[in-house]
């Protein structure tokens, strides 16, 4: 299994990509991040290019069982954070 990038690789590779230094790529990512969770949580989306689509849908009240016990107890409404995956990362990793 393939270990996650970090943080700091993810920062080292976008200056590499750019050209620049890593405290530039660095705040790059941390306003992108700062951009994303703040339009998601204002209950909009976010499209990121080549990406895919970042959205906050609105879950309902329901019913939900506790596996141990069994028992059902009523969950309140929440919100929830999708994304969906663009096609053409798809299609690159399916190549």
């Amino acid at each position: 299994m393939i270990k996650a990038m970090t943080k700091t690789q993810l920062v080292a590779a976008i200056a590499d990509a750019m050209g620049a230094d890593k405290k530039t790529a660095s705040a790059a990512l941390d306003a992108v991040a700062a951009v994303v969770s703040r339009e998601v949580a204002a209950g909009g989306s976010v499209m990121l290019p080549g990406l895919g689509k970042m959205v906050c849908r609105e879950r309902p009240e329901r019913q939900v069982r506790n596996p141990a016990t069994g028992e059902t107890v009523t969950k309140a409404a929440d919100k929830q954070v999708k994304f969906a995956i663009a096609k053409a990362l798809k299609d690159s990793v399916n190549a």
